[in-house]
This record gives structure tokens, C-alpha cells and sequence, in this order.
């Protein structure tokens, strides 16, 4: 397949990009007139590497944010949380856990999301949608992982990441967990922290990564880590958390990191690409050949370029998500140039009122969690809005 005429995130320079099998094996100028055969040709749209979540829970996703006030740290919200919601808390956990983990995976996919490491056990699920990264050792945290010295210097465990939250917090018991945890780091495995309100730039030196999730700090801590000093000490990735502490969107993420201003906007998107791959180990994150083709194509904005075209983009605007070279997600304006596609293979729903085609029974899914838990609401309809 050649998707043509795409404008690439950042340069707006025109781009044909061949996918053969599950990867990227030529990108070139592109294309006017010859062979049609297999070519997708698009119109005012931007392509770009399917966005890398290196933070969510997949099984959280169903819940409302909790919480109502400004917290020190992440053990007085939960303990805050787990007293004043317990009954909206034992409403959500009524539905299966794989159910919510599915809505876990199609919440990602439907904002182009093609891998999303998945913070907790493991989910079970297989990556017929998207990359389900889960080839870390994953520890919650100093405060509420029991064992976690034995686990962190676990020898069996040496080859993989530790990704585990830390530095979460506004305050001194936030700040020492650090210390802590890298102290008792004796084998020096990689860490891959996230959060890290309250990383120092020498604690920053002692992480492979830090994952930031400037949506969920601020809803918890109103504030957020200094990524524009501790980018210069380790790689900077970027994370959603689930919705018990942000929205749903990822742009909307995305923005917000944007007005703080703490990265550059080339800073920034390589956050959720090249950056992420290189931490996890991922043959995505680029277009190059070679690498998996993970990308995604939408709609640019009248009177925008540049990054700014990438940055106020939203789900209705998605209008290809390609995840190993399987279209997950496809605009209905693309049923005419997807010749030979599977409807049958795919569910209709709406975004704010555009229509999409979702690998999956999306519909399924959202009447089965509502037969367990009925006030689940979605970001998404399953017939058109009047």
C-alpha cells in the first residue's frame, strides 16, 4: 500500500510512504500521476508516528476523576480517594477486569495511539489493536508496593526496566522516595520513573526515563515536574495516566504540556515517539524504513502548519490509524479509497458526530460494561448525534 501526498508533523514537507506487510519500506517525495495501483492519496492531511502512551492503566479508564482538592502527595490522595469514594469506586470494579481493560486499549486507539505501556499486572490481552507494552518489571511505588527491595533487586529480573512512580508529590516524604529508591538500586538496574514532581536534577542522572503526565500532577498537585531542567539529566517521555486523574484525550494532554511551555514544540512531540521508543526498546516512533508501520493520518486544520497543525488535532480529526501495517481505525471518507476493505471487520461509531470505522465490536464492549456498570459513559456514540 502508498499513502500519498501526506504532509510530514513538524516540516509539512510532502511525503509518499509504501507499506509492505507490518513496515515502512520506502518514503519519497510525493507522487504525481503513474500506476494507481495500491496508492491512498490524501488531501490537506498530516502524517505522523502512532502516538506512544508510556503511562495509562489500562483497567482505570472507566473511572470519573476523584478527588477535590490540592494534595501533597500521591499517598494522601489515595487514602483521601479510597475513604470518600469507596461506593463509586466498588461501582466500577463490578465490571471484569478485561472489559475494562479493552476500553483501556480502544480509548488509546481512538485518539492514534498505537502503543501504550500498560502499568500494573499484566493485562492478558493480545495486540490485535494496538501494542500493549508490558516487558517491564512494574512497581507502584515505595509507599504502596509491598516488597518492593526484594523485587527491585530481584537477580532474575536484571535485563528488564523497573517502571515504577516516584517523586510524585509537592513535599519532603515525595522528595525522599527517591533517594530511596535509587539507594537501594544496588544492582543499578534501568529505572524508568514517572511522575517526578519532585526529582531534583542529580536524582534525574539515576533514571533511564521519566515519564510525564502534567495533566494528572496538576489535577493532583496543581503543579508538575521541571521538565525543561530534568530533560537535560534523562529522556523525557510523556503519559496520560488513567481518568481517575485526567480526560480521556490525549491531545488535550498534549496541549496543556504545550502551555506550560517547558519543552519546545519539537521537544515535545518526540516525547510521545522516538524518545518513547528508545526507552522501551520499540522499532516505531519514526518514519523510516524499516521500522513498524505505526502511523497515523489526519486532518490538518485551515490556516495551520507546522507543529501547530500536529498539536490541535482531535479524534474527530483522525482520519487513518495504521498499527503494523493493519488499518485499526478509518474515516468514513476513506471507504471509496480503501478498496477491498472488510466492513464486517470493523464497528461504526461516532466522534463529536464524524463518523469512524473501529477494528472490533466496539458497541459490544460498551453495552457489556454497562450491563455491569450502567452510568459508564463514553467518549464515543453508537449512532449519530441529532
Amino acid at each position: 500500500m502508498i499513502l500519498d501526498n501526506l504532509k510530514t508533523a513538524g516540516t509539512d514537507e510532502p511525503v509518499s510512504i509504501t507499506v509492505t506487510g507490518a513496515k515502512i519500506t520506502d518514503i519519497a517525495a510525493a507522487v504525481s500521476g503513474g500506476d494507481d495501483t495500491g496508492k491512498v492519496s490524501f488531501d490537506n492531511a498530516l502524517v505522523f508516528p502512532g502516538l506512544i502512551n508510556s503511562h495509562d492503566h489500562l483497567d482505570f479508564n472507566l473511572f470519573p476523576r476523584f478527588g477535590n482538592q490540592t494534595y501533597s502527595n500521591y499517598t494522601e490522595w489515595g487514602k483521601h480517594i479510597h475513604k470518600n469514594y469507596k461506593s463509586e469506586i466498588d461501582a466500577v470494579l463490578r465490571v471484569p477486569v478485561v472489559l475494562r481493560s479493552e476500553w483501556g486499549v480502544f480509548k488509546n486507539l481512538l485518539c492514534g495511539v498505537t502503543t501504550v505501556v500498560n502499568h500494573g499486572e499484566p493485562s492478558g490481552l493480545n495486540e490485535d489493536l494496538v501494542s500493549i507494552f508490558e516487558d517491564a518489571q512494574c512497581l507502584h511505588s515505595v509507599h504502596f508496593q509491598k516488597g518492593w527491595k526484594l523485587k527491585l533487586n530481584n537477580p532474575f529480573s536484571g535485563k528488564i526496566p523497573v517502571n515504577i512512580h516516584v517523586g510524585e508529590g509537592d513535599d519532603w516524604l515525595s522528595f525522599t522516595e527517591i533517594d530511596k529508591l535509587t539507594n537501594w538500586n544496588f544492582f543499578k538496574r534501568k529505572l524508568i520513573g514517572v511522575h517526578g514532581v519532585a526529582m531534583s536534577e542529580s536524582q534525574a542522572k539515576k533514571f533511564e526515563a521519566l515519564v510525564w503526565c502534567p495533566e494528572s500532577n496538576f489535577y493532583l498537585l496543581d503543579k508538575t515536574a521541571s521538565i525543561d531542567i530534568l530533560k537535560n539529566h534523562t529522556n523525557i517521555l510523556f503519559g496520560t495516566d488513567s481518568t481517575l486523574t485526567g480526560g480521556w484525550n490525549i491531545w488535550e494532554h498534549l496541549r496543556l504540556a504545550r502551555r506550560t511551555k517547558l519543552l519546545n514544540d519539537e521537544a515535545l512531540y518526540h516525547t510521545i515517539n522516538k524518545n518513547a521508543a528508545k526507552a522501551w526498546k520499540l522499532n516505531c516512533g519514526e518514519l523510516k524504513t524499516g521500522t513498524d508501520a505505526d502511523l497515523v493520518v489526519a486532518r490538518i486544520k485551515k490556516g495551520t502548519s507546522g507543529f501547530n497543525s500536529f498539536f490541535l488535532i482531535e479524534p474527530s480529526e483522525l482520519v487513518l490509524v495504521m498499527h503494523r501495517g493493519n488499518i485499526r481505525l478509518f474515516d468514513e471518507t476513506m471507504l471509496t479509497k480503501l478498496a477491498g476493505i472488510d466492513q464486517n471487520n470493523y464497528s461504526k461509531v461516532y466522534i463529536n458526530g464524524v463518523c469512524k470505522y473501529v477494528q472490533g465490536n466496539l458497541p459490544a464492549l460498551m453495552a457489556q460494561i454497562q450491563e455491569y456498570y450502567p452510568q459508564a459513559s463514553f467518549p464515543v456514540t453508537t449512532t449519530q448525534p441529532d
